[in-house]
């Protein structure tokens, strides 16, 4: 749990209550957004580790993250326009770092500075990019990777 003056943030595992709420962030924030029934899907994904973030009660952002022989690959991660800038993502993604793995990858839009930036100072560096990654509109992605153990 991360406190805030006035404000509480709390994470918690994704949960078939948090489907529909999920499902409107997705559709706030992208501009391809997951259905109802692919997040749905996941709660029956043995190698999803989805997480919903709460702001003072109420849904606000979510973090949806595969988890494959230790190796750490965040598929979504998305917060409510009006709950920006409170540190939801970051608590979002420090909670995901609590897993034990090798490293833990994402794409971004290259046009996202301010993820970029919240990523690079969550200790993510930049690795390579995708060209047209993203659709509507088309965009390169770069690709940004955390280690926490040496790979041998």
């Amino acid at each position: 749990m991360v406190r805030h003056t006035l404000t509480m943030i709390t994470i918690e595992s994704f949960k078939k209550e948090h489907v529909k709420a999920v499902a409107e962030i997705e559709k706030a924030c992208f501009s391809s957004p997951w259905s109802e029934n692919a997040l749905s899907e996941e709660l029956t994904n043995e190698n999803a580790h989805f997480l919903t973030a709460f702001f003072n009660g109420e849904i606000a952002g979510y973090l949806g993250l595969h988890i494959i022989c230790g190796e750490g690959y965040i598929t979504n991660i998305a917060v409510l326009p009006d709950y920006r800038r409170h540190g939801i993502a970051k608590a979002l993604i420090t909670e995901a770092f609590k897993n034990d793995l090798t490293f833990i990858t994402l794409e971004v839009r290259k046009s996202n500075l301010p993820a970029i930036s919240l990523y690079k100072s969550l200790g993510f560096d930049e690795v390579g990019e995708r060209k047209s990654f993203y659709s509507n509109p088309e965009e390169n992605a770069i690709l940004m990777t955390k280690h926490f153990k040496e790979i041998v």
